[in-house]
């Protein structure tokens, strides 16, 4: 397993770099000060502004700051030390404060520490495939949140997950299991943010992991769920007919029968 995360380790040491500068993340946008988080998010998530916000899988740190600009006390995290290092000068650059931490989610409470608590922990898009199983994942977010926090998360459907996304592709077509506890070795070129990078890591080591699998290990921890919500759009361009919309969302054309692409669920933890 840790030759797994290692091998991604340094795809997304690559990917930190690509990122930054893909027309996708708009990172220039963000330091002119464009706040880079969804409407959804925003508005289901709430009012930040001087609660302690924790960010898992944070990437390279701009949506994580985003929360900064609306007022939460932020601090990221993610298994990318070349990630970090962006986050944390990215920081600086644009004034808004930070802690940024380089720590897989399971090693997390040896880079974190075991007595810090967060009024919310947060996470988003394409997380939870990186991650061999949940249980430890759900249990570190049980373990960072006060009592009466919450815990959001807006992420791919895993329904999606097993549609075709090559490229040319034109209708939905099964192209992956649903049901599938093997890890999954997949062939990098380029990467979602820009399709034409060239990357030295050559293979992606990624998990399917059931809507089923995420509710049921975020409530063994004793979390409570306000609400599951699923989508039939995505955030970026998911599969090759998808399209823009004026709301920012990418949505596929009429024509075809609406699937759920994303879905965003809230959990509180019992004062």
């Amino acid at each position: 397993m840790d030759s797994y995360i290692e091998s991604n380790r340094r795809l997304w040491n690559e990917f930190a770099a690509i990122h930054a500068g893909s027309e996708l993340y708009q990172l220039a946008e963000f330091k002119q000060g464009k706040n880079k988080l969804n409407p959804l998010e925003r508005e289901e998530v709430g009012d930040v502004r001087g609660r302690k916000l924790l960010h898992l899988q944070c990437h390279f740190g701009m949506d994580t700051l985003s929360w900064a600009q609306l007022g939460a006390d932020v601090t990221g995290v993610d298994f990318s030390d070349t990630a970090i290092q962006m986050a944390q000068e990215l920081s600086k650059e644009v004034n808004l404060p930070g802690r940024f931490v380089c720590s897989t989610i399971e090693n997390l409470p040896d880079h974190l520490g075991e007595e810090s608590s967060f009024d919310i922990v947060f996470t988003s898009y394409g997380v939870i495939t990186w991650l061999p199983t949940l249980k430890k994942w759900a249990e570190v977010i049980h373990h960072y949140l006060k009592p009466g926090g919450i815990f959001y998360i807006a992420e791919f459907h895993p329904f999606a997950m097993v549609f075709d996304d090559t490229a040319g592709v034109t209708d939905w077509h099964i192209g992956y299991p649903y049901f599938n506890k093997d890890v999954m070795r997949f062939d990098v070129e380029g990467s979602y943010a820009d399709r034409n990078a060239k990357v030295e890591t050559k293979i992606s080591y990624e998990w399917q992991h059931t809507l089923g699998e995420v509710i049921s290990e975020l409530a063994a921890t004793g979390l409570h769920l306000e609400y599951l919500h699923e989508f039939p759009y995505t955030v970026y361009r998911m599969f090759d007919f998808t399209s823009p919309c004026e709301d920012g969302y990418w949505r596929p054309p009429e024509n075809l029968k609406p699937m759920p692409l994303i879905f965003s669920m809230r959990w509180h933890k019992p004062a």
